[in-house]
């Protein structure tokens, strides 16, 4: 059974984590997160959940009091954004290498300086390769089912790895949205409480994050890619029981119009929802065009990415993010590398777009399609890398 509630997307991620069952919160406000771990401390404060919620003095602290929680056994959220994330990028690292399954939601939006508090991708692009399972909601709906479903993914004990889960500040975090929310014990079925094979305990003692050098480095660092590589098939099992729990299908990606598409967009986030309007619009006129979503984007799903394109003679690639010096921002940096390793001869476009919050229009995404469509039919890529709606 589901009932539709109206939640901006911070309030939904609150009362998905609610429901999981979580155990400790440790976090520290910030925008445009910060509705999140307040919502979260009032359902404490009222008596609404038997968990946790600890005050720390940065988001530094809040990350590692998650460490210490999730290595004792405890099931454990956490939220932040932008500068946020980049003080806690140090514990990202020690979070992922000691294989604690904590959840985390990140409102995402620029980093300083200058000073933006609107969103854009480039706090949890700055951390991509930080070990984490990495997920890109479009709505409030999403966010709300991606987190439900990624403390079962986190916690699988075949995986053990943290899982973020973004949604794109302000477009996301504050608009208000009829979202379709489980009853709770329906969730509580999906999601029994955690059984931890290993935890710290003061009565059986083991060491955690012990010193290790030359020796054995290496070898925790390949079975934390061993783990990644096993994602994939798990995110698609789960999904699988989670659509016949709420009728709602998810997976690595979601594409529109790819059956016969020869001119197609590949975007994260809220943005999919405006491209695949104005492709429905130039559908209507003739033109095949078609769009891909990312739901995964860690680890990179490169055999369902190539799968999805293979058809398209030209793809556009929309990076909310900059990777300064790079031939290419690192959406389609990882496109490309896909394309190269499946000998797939595509020609391929990367798009700069909304930093700090700027809207990309559906006339922005008319012109990249109108872009993308010309290089289809003449197959010359002019130019390799531009920016859309940038002033000059």
């Amino acid at each position: 059974m589901a009932k539709v509630v109206g939640l901006n997307g911070d309030e939904v991620v609150a009362f998905a984590a609610k429901q999981s069952g979580v155990d400790v919160v440790a976090a520290y406000p910030i925008t445009p997160q910060t509705i999140m771990v307040e919502l979260f401390a009032k359902y404490v404060a009222d008596g609404e959940v038997h968990g946790e919620y600890v005050c720390v003095e940065s988001e530094h602290s809040a990350m590692s009091a998650c460490v210490g929680a999730s290595l004792a056994g405890a099931r454990v959220f956490t939220a932040t954004a932008s500068q946020g994330l980049a003080l806690m990028h140090e514990m990202l690292y020690i979070a992922s290498g000691l294989r604690c399954p904590i959840v985390m939601a990140v409102a995402n939006r620029a980093l300083s300086a200058p000073i933006n508090i609107h969103g854009d991708h480039s706090d949890m692009m700055g951390s991509r390769d930080c070990g984490w399972i990495q997920v890109y909601a479009e709505d409030a709906q999403e966010a709300y089912d991606w987190t439900i479903q990624a403390f079962k993914i986190a916690e699988t004990h075949e995986l053990l790895l943290p899982v973020s889960i973004n949604l794109d500040g302000f477009t996301i975090s504050h608009s208000m949205e009829g979202v379709q929310v489980l009853e709770d014990e329906d969730v509580a079925r999906f999601l029994p409480p955690r059984r931890a094979e290993v935890t710290l305990n003061p009565d059986k003692p083991i060491t955690a994050g012990a010193l290790v050098l030359q020796d054995y480095y290496f070898e925790f660092k390949a079975q934390q890619e061993d783990a990644m590589k096993r994602v994939p098939q798990m995110v698609v099992h789960i999904a699988e029981s989670y659509a016949n729990l709420s009728g709602r299908r998810y997976g690595m990606l979601d594409t529109y119009g790819m059956k016969d598409a020869e001119a197609a967009i590949l975007c994260l986030g809220s943005t999919a929802g405006t491209a695949r309007t104005v492709a429905r619009e130039l559908r209507e006129k003739g033109l095949k065009v078609g769009v891909v979503k990312l739901w995964l984007y860690r680890p990179f799903p490169v055999e369902e990415i190539v799968s999805a394109i293979r058809g398209v003679k030209a793809l556009a690639v929309l990076d909310r993010a900059l990777s300064f010096g790079a031939p290419y921002s690192a959406l389609a940096a990882d496109t490309i590398s896909a394309l190269y390793q499946s000998n797939t001869d595509i020609k391929l476009a990367n798009v700069v777009y909304g930093l700090g919050g700027r809207d990309a229009t559906p006339s922005d995404i008319k012109s990249i399609f109108e872009e993308i469509i010309e290089i289809a039919r003449t197959g010359r890529v002019v130019t390799p890398v531009r920016f859309v709606g940038v002033r000059e």
